[in-house]
């Protein structure tokens, strides 16, 4: 989806008409040679969104001014950014343009995090989703906080087990690694982990039609063309 101003004005104001697009394309798998897990640079030298701002919504400025964190990243050998709050930079809010859920212990017992929404981060449609199938398939879900340094002491220790990104495009997105610029650590084995496979695999199978969709979450769209 995609809506822009289009009236004709030359003054600052919000806009009164615009145009709202929708665009249906088939693509292919996001990851066609399988689940490919991440290594991630926390940066706290810039900042996504500010309480109060429009860090909630998919606005272009948000992704325009995470451009330099994602540079800053990728001279740090990491593939994506995770940003934290504007005020501390200490709490962990989200990755790129993706949600972050974090699993606590292992098979059965696990526990499923992720960062509460505070008006600074997606409320991601993903994000709702793979924690309403958590709760289907016996996992315990919360939404909190969590800082670097619980997040660092977490993996030390063997709590924090897994972490994954969410989003439409790659549904789930393991994180396997984490760099920032006082330290660096491995998530688990630096592999996907079993959870978020589960959990990946229980949204795909709905998405495709090879599962039941207890929520009512897919519509038919019915489209004529005309000639």
């Amino acid at each position: 989806p995609l809506m822009y101003a289009s009236e004709v004005s030359l003054s600052v104001h919000p806009a009164d008409d615009v145009t709202f697009l929708l665009i249906a394309s088939p693509s292919g798998p996001y990851f066609p040679r399988g689940v490919k897990p991440v290594t991630v640079w926390l940066t706290e030298d810039y900042s996504r969104a500010a309480p109060g701002g429009t860090g909630a919504a998919k606005t272009g400025g948000n992704y325009a001014g995470g451009l330099l964190a994602q540079a800053q990243a990728a001279e740090h050998g990491c593939d994506q950014v995770v940003w934290l709050d504007s005020f501390e930079h200490r709490w962990v809010e989200e990755m790129g343009g993706m949600n972050l859920c974090f699993v606590f212990g292992h098979g059965d017992k696990a526990r499923v995090m992720t960062p509460a929404l505070t008006g600074t981060l997606l409320p991601g449609i993903t994000r709702d989703s793979l924690l309403t199938l958590g709760r289907d398939l016996g996992y315990e879900t919360e939404e909190g906080r969590i800082n670097v340094d619980e997040w660092r002491a977490g993996c030390e220790d063997g709590s924090l087990t897994e972490v994954f990104a969410c989003g439409t495009a790659a549904v789930i997105t393991p994180v396997a690694a984490v760099k920032s610029a006082r330290a660096s650590w491995t998530i688990g084995n630096g592999g996907p982990g079993e959870v978020s496979m589960r959990l990946r695999q229980a949204l795909v199978e709905i998405q495709r039609g090879a599962a039941s969709d207890p929520h009512g979450w897919l519509h038919h769209a019915r489209v004529s063309f005309e000639r």
